[in-house]
């Protein structure tokens, strides 16, 4: 089992979490195999993957010598952080401030992603003990919100999830942020015609964008 510091090293080394948020489990599997051989290192299947914890004791067991964090997202709650250790999640990840899922966390040795937006928000999820912050939601943010909320907070490792791409990861990385979530634009990558290779490769060149932009 990966201790905490692992994870978290993990995610500083990739600067990258792949959010797998997909209808059908079989995609959800096969896509985070792909990805692990394009390089990614640290997967978060939300609680919305059907039989998402099935995925991810199976994926836990294949890849558990190999570095791989595997963690779950939109954990609402303490009872559902439990049930996500239990089935082998070493990060918990959800879109708000749950100080029962961020206890969990703390507990099990787990890393926790807490959800935040304002300066409010962050502050009151950096007191309550996470390790990560996640900005959320993207779809009204962006860099430059980023940069003005790190510039009273430097402190924040932020983490931003969604809208984030290989054209624009380099401003994100500009303006402070510790980590990025990346979903659709990897994990989807095979809805074409299934090929899974496809996936593979895409998670390879967002990897090589996130390196590029922290150079």
């Amino acid at each position: 089992m990966l201790r905490k510091l692992d994870v978290l090293n993990a995610v500083d080394r990739t600067g990258t979490i792949l959010i797998v948020r997909l209808d059908d489990p079989e995609e959800a599997l096969a896509v985070a195999r792909a990805a692990v051989a394009g390089g990614v290192r640290v997967l978060e299947i939300t609680y919305s993957v059907p039989g998402a914890l099935d995925v991810v004791r199976t994926l836990s067991r294949e890849f558990a010598g190999d570095g791989v964090a595997v963690g779950v997202g939109t954990v609402l709650d303490e009872a559902a952080a439990f049930a996500a250790v239990q089935a082998g999640a070493r990060l918990l990840v959800s879109p708000h401030l749950s100080p029962g899922m961020i206890r969990a966390a703390q507990r099990y040795g787990a890393v926790s992603v807490s959800g935040a937006y304002t300066p409010t928000e962050v502050v009151a999820t950096l007191e309550a003990g996470a390790d990560l912050v996640k900005l959320f939601p993207t779809e009204n943010a962006g860099p430059d919100y980023a940069r003005a909320l790190l510039a009273p907070l430097p402190q924040a490792s932020l983490v931003p999830a969604g809208g984030v791409s290989t054209g624009n990861v380099k401003d994100w990385f500009a303006a402070g942020v510790h980590a990025v979530g990346v979903g659709s634009a990897v994990t989807k990558a095979a809805r074409p015609d299934g090929d899974m290779s496809r996936v593979t490769a895409a998670a390879a060149d967002f990897l090589a964008a996130v390196a590029d932009a922290r150079a």
